[in-house]
């Protein structure tokens, strides 16, 4: 009898979603509006009425009244007692990780699928991670890294079962990658630029710092993330700050933030420091010997452009790579940003907002990480 065989195709049927209860569904979306504005609970939560009107988000069953009602059940949110007897609402350290881990959902979950960037660590690391890769041992291998199971198969189809030998030959270690410590500051611009021309930047920005600030404490313990911000002046932020995020009236004091930022490396124990710079606009400010600022908004200032090299130049002797990520497609800032980049020996993107938090995460695993043959 001739067997038939049955082709392989496609299955296609309606989508469905995954089950969500109406307090998740509504969740997802709150901690994305309480994230644009910034912390404002009442702002969100006037958003959140507007989008239940126009979409139908809640039913008579559960309602945006609910919803607050669970918020502070769940420990999310807290009265609070204003001075004069006013009250408000604050959100809480919980719902701050919430973010946190919502951001790094968002943006570390796509780059699990992207490219691998290119950039080696030049200090080994203190721990390692197995492959699943197999190689033949070398002199100076560490014993406790030898497979046996592998090795003894070696022996025996080399040897054979008879007269069972065991040489160096055979031995087989599990190839390993050493991660090193790493100590990043993450500079975000928040000039006024960040919310010029209709265009949200500083909310992908900061979704940026708290996932990366989430995947540093959960992930490598060990490794230190610092957040500073940059305008007329640069100052640290805490990482619990993030979702409070905004710009101000400021001009660009990139002087000001890099810095910062190789003061708070230098006090760093780590081997491998690295700065990312998150900005879209050209530099356009100066702090003065006498305490006044020298600003100057028009072009590139060859005055301020220059502090800006010499930065560039001094974080390379002290072995600390730069790595720009420009929100902006202006020629002239792409010039500038080269021979910033050439200064430092570092490396620079020309990036949308979408793709932002991916390029950031490849760079940041890429550059922890050492691989060891």
């Amino acid at each position: 009898m001739k067997s038939t065989k049955r082709s392989k195709g496609f299955l296609f049927k309606q989508y469905e979603e995954p089950f969500q209860t109406p307090f998740d569904k509504l969740f997802d979306i709150f901690k994305e509006l309480i994230t644009h504005t910034s912390g404002d609970f009442d702002e969100a939560i006037d958003w959140l009425r507007q989008l239940d009107k126009e979409f139908k988000l809640t039913t008579p069953a559960y309602t945006i009244d609910d919803f607050i009602a669970d918020l502070k059940d769940k420990g999310y949110i807290r009265e609070k007692v204003e001075f004069g007897g006013e009250g408000g609402v604050d959100i809480t350290s919980k719902l701050e990780k919430a973010l946190r881990q919502h951001a790094l959902d968002q943006i570390f979950g796509k780059m699990r699928k992207g490219k691998s960037g290119n950039h080696k660590t030049n200090h080994q690391g203190r721990s390692d991670e197995n492959m699943g890769d197999f190689r033949n041992y070398q002199y100076g291998d560490g014993l406790e890294k030898i497979v046996l199971t592998e090795s003894l198969k070696n022996a025996q189809i080399n040897h054979g079962i008879g007269e069972f030998a065991l040489s160096e030959n055979d031995l087989v270690i599990e190839d390993t990658q050493f991660k090193s410590q790493m100590s990043t500051v993450l500079m975000i611009d928040i000039s006024h630029s960040m919310i010029l021309y209709g265009e949200d930047r500083i909310t992908p920005a900061k979704k940026v710092a708290m996932a990366l600030s989430e995947l540093i404490l959960t992930r490598y313990p060990k490794d230190s993330l610092d957040v500073i911000v940059f305008g007329n002046d640069a100052w640290p932020i805490a990482i619990k700050d993030l979702p409070y995020l905004q710009v101000g009236p400021f001009h660009t004091n990139t002087v000001a933030g890099l810095k910062l930022a190789m003061d708070l490396l230098r006090r760093k124990r780590h081997a491998n420091k690295q700065i990312f710079m998150i900005t879209d606009g050209k530099p356009s400010c100066l702090n003065m010997p006498d305490g006044t600022y020298y600003k100057n908004p028009m072009g590139l200032d060859p005055f301020i452009t220059s502090k800006c090299y010499s930065m560039a130049a001094q974080a390379r002797k002290l072995g600390i790579p730069i790595t720009t990520f420009m929100i902006a497609s202006d020629p002239y800032l792409q010039q500038f940003v080269d021979e910033f980049t050439a200064s430092n020996q570092g490396k620079a993107y020309y990036t949308g907002l979408g793709d932002l938090g991916e390029m950031i995460f490849e760079d940041y695993e890429e550059n922890r990480k050492k691989r060891i043959r």
